[in-house]
C-alpha cells in the first residue's frame, strides 16, 4: 500500500476490480442453477430406470435367460464407449442444449418398450436411449461443477439425489402403468416426458448467461490421458467390483423377490425402496466428502457394505427391508464422491475427463452386470446373491488407492 503512488490511476482501477469480481463468480453456489440441472436429471432417469422393474415381465415374454438380461444392460451403456468422443463435442458446444433435448429422446425409446416382440427390438430400443443417456450423463456433472463453486462435493449429492430419486420414483411409474394401461400401452408416457422437456428448455436457458470456459484447441488430449492415468487405473478396478453389487442388486433384485413367490409390485417397491435409500446416500455423502477427504468417504463406504449384504441375507421382514435401505444409503452414496474427485482433476478438458469416466463407470458396470447374469444362470440367483458381501469386498483395496484431489474444507 505504501507504494501506491506509484502506480497510476487507471492502473490501480483494473487491478482492484477485475479479479475480485471474477473470484466472488466461481466460487459462489448457485442453488437455482443446481436446481434447475438436478431436474433435468431427475426427469431423463426416471424413464431411463423402466427396464429393471419390467424384466419379469420381459423374461416371461421374450423367452429370456439372465445372461441376456445382463447382455440387455451391456448394449444399454455400449455408447459409453462413445463418451469421450461425446467430451470432446460437448467441450466445444453449448452444454445446455444436450440437457434439454435428451430427456425427451430417452422418455420415447424406454416408453415404447411394452411395444417390443423380439429381442433385438428391445436392443435397439435400449441403444437409442443409451446414445441419448450419453449424452446427458457427459456434460451433466460438468455443469453442476460449473455453478457449485467451491463446494463440489455438495453440488455433485444434489444431481445424484435427483438422479437416486428417479431411480426409485421410475420403477413405480411403469408398473403402475402396465397396471392401468397394459404392457402395449405404455408408450402413453410418451407425451409427459416431451412437454417435461419443452419446459426445461425455458428453465434452462437462462444458463447462457454463465460464463463457461472453453477448452483451448492447443491442449494435447493425450497429455490429459497420460496426466490422469494413475487416477483412471484405481477407478477401473473401484468401478468394476461396484458394479458387481450394483448389477446385480439394480438389475436382478425384482428377479430375486418374485423368484421368492413375491409379487411384481413387491419387486418394484423393493427396488424404489433400495433407490429412495440410495437417494438419501448421494445427498449426504458429497457434503461429508467436503468436509472429511474423497478418499475417507469411499473407504467407509467400501469397508461397510459387505457386512450390509451379508446381514441382508440372513434376515427377513421389516429388517431385511432396513437392511436393504442401509445397503442403498452406502452403496450409492460413493457416486457423488467420485463425480466431485474427476471434476477437481486439474484439466482443461472437463467434459472430456468425465467422459473418459462415465466409460470407465458405465462399460465396466456392464460387463459386471453380464457377469453376474452368467455366473446366476451357472450356479443360481439365490447362490449368486450369498456371494454379493464378496463382490462389495473386493472394492475396499481399490478404495484405500484414491487421493484426495485437493485438502478438505474447513468448516
Amino acid at each position: 500500500m505504501c507504494f501506491s503512488f506509484l502506480v497510476p490511476s487507471k492502473a490501480k482501477k483494473t487491478v482492484k476490480l477485475q479479479p475480485k469480481t471474477k473470484t466472488l463468480k466461481n466460487t459462489k453456489f448457485q442453488f437455482t442453477k443446481v436446481a434447475d440441472i438436478s431436474a433435468a436429471h431427475l426427469l431423463h432417469d426416471i424413464y431411463s430406470s423402466f427396464l429393471a422393474p419390467l424384466t419379469p415381465i420381459l423374461i416371461e415374454k421374450l423367452s429370456l435367460n439372465f445372461f441376456l438380461i445382463g447382455l440387455l444392460t451391456v448394449i444399454q451403456r455400449s455408447a459409453s464407449l462413445l463418451n469421450p468422443l461425446i467430451g470432446i463435442i460437448v467441450d466445444k458446444k453449448e452444454l445446455r442444449y444436450f440437457i434439454i433435448l435428451t430427456p425427451a429422446v430417452t422418455a420415447i425409446s424406454m416408453s415404447m418398450i411394452g411395444l417390443v416382440t423380439t429381442f433385438w427390438q428391445l436392443a435397439g430400443l435400449l441403444m437409442i436411449m443409451g446414445i441419448s443417456s450419453a449424452f446427458f450423463h457427459v456434460p451433466g456433472p460438468v455443469l453442476i461443477k460449473k455453478v457449485s463453486g467451491n463446494k463440489t462435493g455438495l453440488g455433485m449429492s444434489f444431481y445424484m439425489l435427483a438422479g437416486e430419486l428417479a431411480r426409485a420414483i421410475g420403477p413405480i411409474i411403469i408398473v403402475s402403468a402396465v397396471s392401468w394401461w397394459g404392457l402395449e400401452n405404455t408408450y402413453r408416457l410418451i407425451p409427459a416426458g416431451i412437454i417435461a422437456s419443452v419446459i426445461l428448455f425455458f428453465r434452462l436457458r437462462k444458463l447462457k448467461d454463465f460464463d463457461f470456459k472453453k477448452p483451448s484447441s492447443s491442449v494435447n488430449l493425450k497429455q490429459t490421458l497420460k496426466e490422469l492415468k494413475g487416477f483412471f487405473i484405481v477407478l477401473t478396478g473401484y468401478s468394476f467390483t461396484r458394479g458387481l453389487m450394483r448389477g446385480l442388486l439394480i438389475t436382478f433384485l425384482p428377479v430375486y423377490l418374485t423368484s421368492k413367490g413375491e409379487s411384481l409390485w413387491v419387486a418394484a417397491y423393493s427396488l424404489s425402496i433400495l433407490e429412495f435409500a440410495g437417494a438419501a446416500g448421494s445427498l449426504v455423502a458429497g457434503g461429508v466428502s467436503d468436509k472429511i477427504g474423497r478418499r475417507n468417504t469411499l473407504v467407509s463406504i467400501a469397508v461397510v457394505t459387505p457386512f450390509l449384504m451379508l446381514f441382508y441375507n440372513q434376515t427377513e421382514g421389516l429388517l431385511n427391508i432396513f437392511m436393504l435401505m442401509l445397503i442403498g444409503f452406502f452403496i450409492f452414496g460413493s457416486g457423488p464422491v467420485l463425480l466431485a474427485l474427476v471434476q477437481e482433476k486439474n484439466s482443461e478438458r472437463p467434459s472430456f475427463t468425465n467422459g473418459v469416466y462415465m466409460t470407465i463407470n458405465f462399460a465396466l458396470g456392464a460387463i459386471a452386470a453380464l457377469l453376474v447374469g452368467w455366473l446366476s444362470d451357472y450356479i443360481g440367483l439365490a447362490q449368486t446373491f450369498q456371494l454379493a458381501p464378496l463382490f462389495a469386498a473386493l472394492a475396499i483395496p481399490f478404495a484405500f488407492l484414491f487421493k484426495d484431489a485437493k485438502p478438505k474444507l474447513s468448516e
